[in-house]
């Protein structure tokens, strides 16, 4: 194997919530490193940007609006996949919400479906969509976003519990699936610096905080996860399965010790 260089020279890879944050970094990540990228989301014309980025970089780019907790939509995203490219090599899991934000005891039926469709039910009939497919191609890659709140209660409890979920549901796949050579893995970013999390660090003060609880004390970039994203995606991971893979920057382990020492 050639370590010198990550490539997707070939492959086809399939990236919901691709607009921005962190769907549009690993997007651009995959297209570096030789891939024709696919990128969706609900609205067509936040993507029509990432797919001029992608083409840039001399890849094959295509965009296509879709809702991932309507299932017709997700089946028409594949569809067009295929009849496009022919293949699904790489499938991103990244499309999220987080509607709700308070107290669980005052919680209403649609916080909880809304958030449960998107984070969980659309994510799970997507990858199963992509590995028919990969299942003909005896080859595939699933990777889906989870976050360090699926390991660990915080406010945001029913986008926890839906994160904690999708890394069991990970695992899950992954041990039915990886016979068919199909992988699937996890990550669980902390705070980053994107719109879904803007609540979390956009206030000076609120962010200041937020960067005080990591070890590294700062918060992460989307392009820092999309790397990882990218490796998972590659061969250099051939043998990582059913894993989840933490990126907080000491996020889960805290505040650095003895931060008064040089």
């Amino acid at each position: 194997m050639d370590y010198s260089k990550i490539s997707l020279e070939g492959k086809v890879a399939l990236v919901t919530g691709g607009s921005r944050g962190i769907g549009r970094a690993s997007a651009l990540a995959f297209a570096d490193a030789g891939a024709d990228v696919v990128v969706a989301s609900r609205k067509l014309p936040d993507l029509e940007g990432v797919v001029e980025e992608i083409k840039a970089k001399g890849a094959k780019g295509m965009a296509i609006a879709s809702h991932i907790a309507k299932m017709e939509e997700s089946k028409n995203l594949v569809e067009k996949v295929m009849a496009e490219f022919g293949r699904i090599d790489i499938l991103l899991n990244n499309a999220g919400t987080n509607p709700y934000f308070g107290p669980l005891i005052d919680a209403e039926e649609w916080a909880w479906d809304i958030t449960m469709n998107v984070n969980l039910k659309g994510q799970f009939f997507l990858s199963q969509l992509a590995a028919r497919v990969m299942k003909d191609q005896r080859s595939g890659n699933i990777i889906s976003t989870s976050s360090v709140g699926g390991y660990r209660p915080s406010e945001l409890a029913i986008y926890n519990v839906t994160k904690a979920a999708l890394i069991m549901l990970t695992e899950c796949m992954a041990k039915e699936w990886g016979k068919y050579g199909i992988r699937v893995n996890a990550i669980a970013p902390g705070i980053i610096k994107t719109k879904l999390s803007e609540a979390l660090w956009k206030e000076p003060e609120i962010g200041k905080a937020a960067e005080q609880r990591c070890a590294m004390l700062r918060l992460g970039e989307p392009e820092e996860v999309g790397s990882v994203v990218l490796f998972l995606a590659s061969d250099h991971s051939s043998y990582i399965t059913g894993t989840t893979i933490v990126i907080d920057g000491g996020q889960m382990v805290g505040e650095p010790t003895f931060p008064e020492a040089d």
